[in-house]
């Protein structure tokens, strides 16, 4: 059997005679080269133009790319000239190496140039899994979308969806042959020659083609509000804090509205939230059609979807009536300990739950339940467990109080004016009577869930610890997370609400957070206190470890606590209550 060639260079064409004699001559170029060619004639049927048949491309690539799955594959354009193939190039590594997007210059790189990034003329890929997905993702969307789209509008797509998870190397412009133009002097000898057809010009504006990016202005001043807020005296951020959560401002820089990589991406994806809160099915399935015909998601794009899918879930049961719930949506797809909050009050009620950012002014009655959101309180809200992580804040004197997370969050309500408040708990510990899950023969290991803030903190960890992600949003991955959980012998996390789950269930487990990093997750830490006072169990605070578990004894940070079946009943009696005076009105 022949060995494979390393690289193999693959084009195609039509039969009219600008390209077959271009092809003719790419053969002989990439045949002095030593240079395995795999050049194929396609016929253009009747009816087909020339964006038609570039998106043929595709396929065509995946066909070499399956046949030579050991070689590196390079697409070259058919009227395009190599004089040379520089070793840095045979030799590359990388998953994906080409040209930028209009060939262009190294300080210029990014989606603010322009609306592409690679430029599809040449380009070439690797043989590692990663690398191949690429083809076949392009190859994915190009076989389902009806949408007038070139070859490197797919391509473009593949390379969005996988981009965080591939190497990738720029071949510098100035390798382009040219005409004029200085060289400097040591600089490598240009090779590649482009070639046009004039079809591109040709059919601009009469394809589908990706929007410019806009510059991310409200994660900057986000960044610059919280520097200011950090330089105040301790007595101004509290009435700073107040002013800007009843202007809106808080809500403006913290949720926003979600992002896509360019304007009718983001576009979709808007229309596709506002149908997931407003229970709007038909909208909703005619963007997700929408979306799903013309683009590949992102992994902070399926994040927006899920998300969307699952406020769809709450707000679209058949009812007549509706119950607004505030609750923490982000980070999407969803952060455990807040997403049980609509998972838990939609389990006691019939109604509709619709979503409603607890940053946002409020004009209507709605629920405040599971989180340390009690800052956002407002006088049209009906409480029913919420927490604070600060007690150096002003809470609303005049909400509609059934109960708090605990003593100091009801300390907090009355130093603000606010009632006498002696109903506790919080709504999370109930979720072992939402979600029955028998916990019987365990496996041995011990589950690590981090709070998302400590995510990218490298640790080091013995075999009989298996971490678990915390960011589960949906119904369906919660259940699937706390199924999880109870097959392992104990739990370590730094995510409260985890513990509140094990504490419901039954479930040995350990409250952490890392040394240098305490300040990851927000507040003072009364909330850790706070919940255990008002769920009548021990209290627990964060133990600070290293990010070397094979340091110290971690098992004697687990302890066993399980919540009273008592409280747990006291607790579904706030929650019915507080659902009984929103479907009252």
């Amino acid at each position: 059997m022949p060995k494979a060639p390393e690289i193999v260079v693959c084009s195609f064409y039509t039969p009219e005679k600008y390209y077959s004699s271009h092809a003719k001559r790419l053969k002989a170029e990439l045949d002095s080269l030593g240079v395995h060619a795999e050049l194929k004639k396609v016929e253009k049927p009747k009816g087909v133009d020339w964006a038609d048949v570039t998106r043929m491309k595709i396929g065509f690539i995946r066909d070499v790319a399956k046949k030579f799955p050991k070689s590196k594959i390079f697409w070259i354009d058919v009227d395009c000239s190599l004089t040379d193939l520089p070793d840095f190039i045979r030799e590359s590594s990388a998953d994906l190496i080409g040209f930028q997007r209009s060939f262009g210059q190294p300080l210029r790189i990014g989606y603010q140039y322009r609306t592409r990034f690679w430029e599809p003329s040449f380009w070439g890929m690797g043989t590692s899994p990663q690398a191949r997905k690429i083809i076949e993702d392009a190859y994915d969307l190009e076989q389902r979308s009806t949408i007038k789209a070139t070859d490197d509008y797919f391509l473009e797509e593949a390379w969005r969806a996988n981009a965080k998870n591939l190497s990738f190397q720029l071949i510098p412009s100035n390798l382009v042959i040219k005409d004029k133009g200085l060289r400097d002097p040591g600089a490598k000898k240009p090779f590649f020659a482009f070639g046009s057809s004039g079809n591109v010009a040709e059919f601009k504006n009469k394809v589908k083609q990706h929007g410019t990016k806009k510059r991310k202005l409200r994660t900057t001043a986000l960044s610059t509000a919280k520097q200011i807020e950090a330089s105040l005296p301790d007595n101004l951020r509290g009435p700073l804090r107040k002013i800007a959560d009843t202007a809106g401002v808080t809500d403006l820089l913290t949720q926003g509205k979600p992002k896509g990589l360019d304007p009718e991406r983001t576009r979709i994806l808007n229309e596709l939230f506002k149908a997931g809160t407003t229970g709007d099915v038909v909208l909703y399935s005619e963007r997700l059609e929408e979306f799903s015909n013309r683009f590949l998601a992102t992994a902070g794009e399926r994040a927006t979807l899920d998300v969307a899918k699952t406020l769809l879930g709450y707000s679209a049961k058949e009812s007549d009536s509706a119950v607004s719930l505030a609750w923490w949506a982000k980070p999407y797809p969803g952060n455990f300990g807040d997403w049980l909050s609509p998972l838990i009050f939609s389990h006691y009620t019939s109604s509709r739950l619709l979503y409603q950012p607890p940053t946002k002014p409020k004009s209507k009655k709605h629920l405040f339940g599971i989180g340390s959101i009690g800052r956002f309180i407002g006088p049209k809200s009906v409480v029913v467990g919420t927490g604070v992580s600060d007690q150096e804040i002003s809470m609303s004197k005049s909400a509609d109080y059934i109960s708090v997370r605990g003593p100091l969050t009801a300390e907090t309500v009355k130093n603000s004016g606010g009632p006498v408040i002696t109903s506790f708990g919080d709504p999370g510990l109930v979720i072992s009577e939402v979600m029955p899950i028998k916990r019987s023969k365990t496996n041995g290991k011990i589950a690590l869930v981090r709070h998302f803030t400590h995510a990218s903190i490298p640790l080091m960890l013995p075999s009989e610890i298996e971490e678990l992600d915390v960011l589960v949003g949906s119904p369906e991955s919660i259940k699937e997370f706390l199924t999880k959980l109870n097959k392992y012998d104990a739990v370590i996390t730094s995510a409260m609400h985890v513990m509140i789950a094990c504490q419901s269930y039954g479930i040995p487990c350990g409250l952490i957070t890392f040394k240098g990093y305490e300040e990851n997750v927000h507040g003072t830490g009364i909330k850790y206190i706070d919940y255990a006072k008002g769920a009548g169990v021990k209290v627990l605070k964060p133990k600070a470890v290293t990010k070397d578990f094979t340091t110290f004894d971690y098992k004697k940070l687990i302890h066993d606590i399980k919540v009273s079946d008592s409280k747990k009943q006291e607790v579904i009696g706030h929650i019915k209550e507080g659902l009984t005076k929103l479907s009252s009105r």
